[in-house]
């Protein structure tokens, strides 16, 4: 046991070795989060209320289990893009004319464009596709709204993140060009988990702000599945998901199907075990691949509803003048 584990071991610290150094990880690791914590704690002193330290606590023990799980596929996931930029440079210097779209400044910015798209899609599809819904929910199922939700990101997310950035090395971008913004993508996103901030106004219209992303985090069915961008907020207004928060609607946060513990683990494992009870109680084949693969709260016998169809219904009570009723199982945050 401990033989194949070791190789695996020295597989990795030789691929890590082999990687160009990434100035950005340092520049984090010395003055990015010290920053972070410190206005953790400004918030928390601040606004107390925002707070619950058992759920703070919990979301902290997410927060390293996601660190360290990215330390390692970090390394695996860079030399993939090495490999295909790489792999695929003849292909570009036959067809496109070039080897590599170089470091010039407007290069940057298009890889910095192109990365939030990539992250809009990755974070769209993971609150539409059920399987990836579970590995997201850890960031979504904190019941109180705080920059402690920025560090509580799920174990199993990072594993399938890196699929919606494959064709960037491929088509030039430099790979340590794409690692680095991916993790200035990340953190600009740790000042949208704050309700301290209010709405910044025409800033809002091109970025994303806390303002904004209340409403990401938000379970009303009016909030579901809306504002999915990371930087930018055009993707959410050009692809249909934009949502301004609604005067007179208070957000809740958590998650509908909650599974009311503190437990780390738990948060991390428990829509993949509902999963598994629904797929084994699922008449027929399509039946249980839309348990997978459907939308959170897709059911065939209409126990449960997705979003869209909450929503649905919502829009058509309020034209009707009539509450809506409660349902009992919703697995959409």
């Amino acid at each position: 046991m401990l033989g194949p584990l070791n190789q695996v071991v020295q597989w990795w610290l030789h691929l890590r070795d082999q990687l160009p150094k990434l100035e950005i990880e340092h520049f984090g690791l010395f003055y990015v989060y010290p920053v972070f914590l410190a206005l953790i704690i400004m918030e928390y002193v601040k606004a107390r209320d925002y707070f619950d330290l058992k759920e703070s606590l919990s979301g902290f023990i997410i927060g390293v289990g996601a660190t360290l799980i990215r330390v390692v596929t970090n390394v695996f996931e860079i030399t993939l893009y090495m490999f295909l930029f790489w792999k695929t440079a003849h292909f570009r210097e036959e067809y496109l004319g070039y080897t590599s779209l170089g470091f010039k400044w407007y290069i940057w910015l298009l890889c910095a464009i192109a990365d939030d798209h990539n992250f809009y899609w990755h974070h769209r599809l993971a609150h539409n596709v059920r399987v990836l819904w579970a590995a997201h929910l850890p960031h979504h199922s904190g019941r109180k709204f705080n920059l402690t939700i920025s560090i509580r990101n799920g174990w199993f997310i990072t594993l399938v993140k890196p699929i919606y950035w494959l064709w960037m090395p491929i088509l030039g971008f430099e790979p340590i060009m794409i690692a680095t913004c991916l993790i200035v993508n990340a953190f600009y996103q740790f000042f949208l988990h704050s309700q301290l901030v209010p709405s910044l106004g025409w800033y809002e219209k091109v970025f994303n702000t806390p303002y904004v992303h209340v409403v990401h985090h938000s379970s009303n069915t009016e909030y579901l599945d809306r504002n999915h961008g990371g930087i930018l907020t055009i993707w959410d207004r050009l692809y249909g998901t934009w949502q301004e928060p609604i005067k007179g609607v208070k957000p809740k946060f958590g998650i509908s199907h909650d599974p009311d513990t503190h437990n780390p683990i738990t948060h991390n494992l428990f829509e993949f075990q509902e999963i598994w009870r629904d797929v084994k109680k699922a008449p027929g084949l399509r039946n249980k691949l839309m348990y997978i693969f459907g939308p959170p709260g897709w059911s065939h016998d209409g126990s449960s509803m997705t979003s869209k169809q909450l929503q649905a219904e919502l829009a058509l009570a309020k034209a009707k003048g009539v509450e809506v009723p409660e349902h009992e199982f919703v697995r959409s945050n």
